[in-house]
């Protein structure tokens, strides 16, 4: 599913609103909406090495499995 939404977004502007980190892991700009408010932004790459939501919510999903 993931390669097949890669493959139709591809070249494109797409607004994605999503829980599971995967689905937004190779987009070229994540923001952090919390409480209404964008409190980070970045690529995933960025944002996995500043502390933050991101990072914490990243590592409950894939780290502490």
């Amino acid at each position: 599913i993931q390669s097949a939404l890669d493959r139709l977004m591809a070249g494109r502007t797409a607004i994605v609103i999503a829980h599971r980190l995967t689905t937004i892991r190779n987009a070229d700009l994540i923001c952090v909406v919390q409480a209404g408010q964008i409190t980070q932004r970045g690529t995933h790459d960025e944002l996995i090495a500043e502390t933050g939501l991101y990072q914490d919510l990243y590592e409950r999903q894939f780290l502490k499995q």
